[in-house]
């Protein structure tokens, strides 16, 4: 029985910390995403089509995008041209973190 609870204890403990990861959120503060739009205006991609995927925050860019790095200070994140939107990818999940229209 001991087993048993602390086995469902570590569970719980596993899942409240798994939804505390998955309910992160990436803030783009307005000045960083000007100076994104700049950069990426400056350094221009090709803008390309992504069928049956969703453009929605925590979607996850095939392996087969090429993903560019934003040259800019204080973002770790890389940048890909969907749909002439400004798509920023973390690099290493390949989940979109934020869209800029």
């Amino acid at each position: 029985m001991k087993h048993y609870i602390a086995g469902a204890i570590a569970g719980l403990f596993l899942t409240a910390t798994a939804g505390v990861a998955l309910a992160q959120t990436v803030t783009i503060a307005p000045e960083q995403e000007t100076v994104i739009k700049e950069y990426v205006h400056k350094q221009p991609a090709a803008s390309i089509n992504l069928p049956g995927v969703e453009l929605n925050i925590g979607a996850t860019v095939p392996d087969t995008v090429e993903l560019h790095t934003v040259d800019v200070p204080d973002v770790k994140y890389k940048y890909v041209v969907v749909d002439n939107r400004t798509v920023l990818v973390d690099p290493g999940t390949r989940k979109v973190v934020h869209v800029i229209n």
